[in-house]
């Protein structure tokens, strides 16, 4: 059984991580069944085409190429050596997902480099399902749309973070991501388009962050992201990294690509902070940076110490 070809293609779709071969040429050779469940390609969209021709976007950069100088499968072959990477893919509708990549370089009986292996790994499929998640759809906590927290839940979470850094004096940040036009993208696009790109937003997001980290919704335009033992510094890079993620999240629309303007407002914790002060910083930095035109997402600093 074991000496025909076909139970190793067989073994290789069976299993829950993303495996493809990409050969010296760059062309995607092999395609699986969990490359399409991780990436939303198909085959079809896959099989025979280059990885330099935007099948899909590959890298912790907003606009690196799959195949870029520096990505996973440009160094094994390159290097001749196995590369391992943590790192963002696009996926086909429309978010980022952070994946560990693994380029393994495939060589021949003679030890010639003959292509390239990769496998990648989402989140979920290495940590499992998140067995809060049910009990907490189960009791409304969670916005039917983004299948985030929603309002109450995130308000809670954000009045008991305050209290602990009053006692404890642990710190936190907030980061506040508002949806700007969303009332007008809906009323062009219709409701279907504007849950897709909320979907995408919300995906995007919680993608982007630690599985610690709360990210929950604060309206229906705006989502609101809780990061216990974050200081003024690492809040400033935390929002950095949302921003390159956000700004290329967008949704096929009936034949065209749509994105929505986003601004990104942050605070740092103070000493007597009340829910309604520290997300009030925030907003003000929101206000401090008029959105441009166009999509893309506009990162601006809360008043936090």
């Amino acid at each position: 059984m074991f000496k025909d070809p076909e139970i190793y293609r067989t073994i290789l779709n069976s299993l829950q991580i993303g495996v493809s071969v990409i050969d010296p040429q760059r062309k995607i050779i092999f395609w699986s069944d969990g490359a399409e469940q991780l990436t939303g390609y198909s085959r079809i969209d896959v099989l025979g085409r280059s990885c330099s021709e935007s099948v899909f976007h590959h890298c912790g950069q907003t606009q690196c190429q799959l195949c870029g100088e520096h990505c996973p499968i440009a160094q094994a072959l390159r290097e001749m050596r196995a590369v391992e990477a943590l790192t963002f893919i696009h996926h086909k509708s429309g978010y980022r997902s952070q994946m560990h990549v693994c380029a393994i370089p495939l060589r021949d009986e003679h030890g010639a480099v003959i292509g390239v292996i990769q496998t990648f790994e989402g989140e979920s499929a290495a940590n499992g399902p998140d067995p809060n998640e049910r009990s907490l759809k189960e009791h409304g906590c969670l916005d039917e749309v983004t299948s985030l927290l929603n309002q109450a839940t995130t308000q809670s979470h954000l009045r008991e973070t305050i209290g602990t850094f009053h006692e404890l004096h642990i710190p936190f940040g907030i980061l506040l991501a508002q949806v700007c036009g969303l009332d007008q993208f809906r009323a062009r696009y219709g409701q279907g388009a504007s849950r897709s790109m909320l979907q995408v937003l919300a995906r995007t997001l919680r993608s982007t962050v630690w599985p610690s980290d709360i990210v929950g919704c604060w309206a229906g335009d705006a989502f609101l992201v809780i990061l216990m033992g974050c200081t003024e510094y690492a809040l400033s890079s935390v929002s950095n990294r949302i921003q390159q993620m956000m700004s290329s999240a967008s949704i096929h629309w009936w034949g065209e690509e749509l994105s929505v303007q986003v601004t990104l407002g942050r605070a740092t914790a103070q000493a007597g902070d009340t829910l309604d002060s520290i997300v009030k910083r925030a907003r003000e930095g929101q206000k401090q940076l008029a959105a441009p035109a166009g999509g893309g997402l506009t990162e601006a600093a809360g008043a936090g110490k």
